[in-house]
């Protein structure tokens, strides 16, 4: 039996105080900032309650795509591949008959996109509410409106969280930079005995380079250059760790080269669980007999130089946190020459390419120290960087860079 036009009015006035009422009860929530399952929880009483729906499943990307919500069907994820069966649905679409079982047991699909970006879907069986025969497409509609107010709202929390970690991650390198720069020396000495100097620049906001000079005894020095694998925070905090046992193990525990290394790799092979490992070179010069002992392990040889000659320093073990108990372990000691420069570097020095994929290599190095001898340390990291930022042109530094020269009269 049709409906009287008085019916009609009245069902029409009826189900637009039902959208106002749930419009205003979720964008009261949203206002009120309620949390992911409290939206969840009202966006369902809104459809089983108050729109009276049975059978619904709400798809939405958080992560990865989850059913948030789903009433009066059986679903298996893995039964179902959301993106080759839904992603084909650009607006509110009838669902015509579809192999997929699932599709099957619903008439509608409601799709929000925002951008062309996929981020939420609802399933409705066709199950109107009204009496009147036109209240499907007008129900189809809200549902649309509601869906979209639900998932914008959700998106803009997800993507606040986002943010606030963001700022959250700021903080916490800007705090482990600052902690960084206290445990590099803040000065380095200069005098008629030595001169020495560091430049560093790190690839990140938290690097993973270190080197140190300092003294241990009356004209006895310990100077060293470390670098750890892999890259980010954990690879800084590693190595701010390793950076204070040097210091403390060095200084305090008056351990001889060897037993220093064998200390640290103790550490680090503890700290790092075997995920991580720092390639690491110390000297130990006694500046009155000149006599210089040294440990390299797996680092990138120094070169110290004398006039035109070279010698690499690459005697040692393997980098440290390797093995739990280091293979084998050398400490060389050499006589320092008069007017000797040694130069420590990482491996971004030597590593970094230039356009047509050729690495700048040590020999490079070594070229630029002779044909500028004798200029300041100061002056001549400046001008190895310099040398590196026109080797690299337009190209990015792809690892921290640091240089530790150390001349000795």
């Amino acid at each position: 039996m049709d409906l009287s036009r008085e019916q009609l009015l009245e069902e029409q006035i009826g189900f637009g105080d039902l959208k106002l009422q749930a419009l205003l009860e979720l964008t009261h929530a949203i206002n009120n900032n309620s949390n992911f399952e409290q939206l969840i929880q009202l966006y369902e009483f809104i459809l089983r309650q108050q729109l009276n729906l049975h059978k619904f499943m709400f798809i939405l990307k958080r992560d990865d795509w989850e059913v948030a919500l789903k009433s009066g069907v059986k679903f298996k994820h893995k039964e179902f591949d959301f993106e080759k069966e839904l992603f084909r649905f650009e607006e509110v679409t009838l669902l015509a008959s579809s192999q997929n079982e699932l599709l099957n047991e619903f008439q509608y699909v409601i799709p929000v996109v925002h951008k062309d970006q996929k981020l939420a879907f609802l399933l409705v069986a066709n199950e109107p509410t009204l009496a009147d025969t036109t209240a499907q497409p007008r129900l189809t509609k809200f549902l649309q409106t509601i869906t979209n107010i639900l998932v914008v709202a959700l998106e803009n929390k997800r993507l606040t969280k986002a943010m606030l970690r963001q700022v959250e991650l700021r903080k916490e390198l800007e705090i482990a930079k600052e902690m960084q720069q206290f445990l590099f020396p803040s000065v380095l000495p200069k005098n008629e005995r030595m001169d020495i100097s560091a430049k560093y620049r790190t690839h990140r906001e938290v690097g993973g380079d270190y080197y140190d000079f300092f003294e241990i005894a009356e004209n006895e020095y310990i100077f060293c250059i470390a670098d750890v694998s892999g890259k980010g925070v954990s690879a800084a905090l590693l190595m701010a760790n390793f950076q204070a046992c040097v210091r403390a193990l060095a200084t305090y525990n008056n351990f001889s080269p060897e037993e220093l290394v064998i200390e640290l790799n103790k550490i680090v092979f503890a700290n790092a669980q075997g995920e991580k490992f720092i390639t690491f070179f110390i000297g130990h010069l006694d500046l009155n007999s000149r006599s210089l002992q040294y440990i390299n392990a797996g680092h990138n040889a120094p070169v110290l130089t004398n006039g035109k000659n070279k010698v690499m320093l690459d005697q040692g073990t393997v980098g440290l946190g390797m093995f739990q108990n280091l293979p084998f372990l050398t400490a060389p000691k050499i006589e320092l020459p008069k007017n000797a420069t040694i130069l420590l570097y990482t491996d971004g020095v030597v590593e970094l390419r230039n356009r047509k994929g050729e690495q700048f290599e040590i020999e490079r190095v070594i070229n630029i120290i002779h044909a500028y001898y004798p200029l300041k340390t100061d002056d001549l990291n400046a001008l190895i960087f310099s040398k590196l930022d026109e080797w690299r042109d337009q190209e990015d530094f792809v690892d921290d860079t640091a240089v530790l020269t150390c001349r000795f009269f």
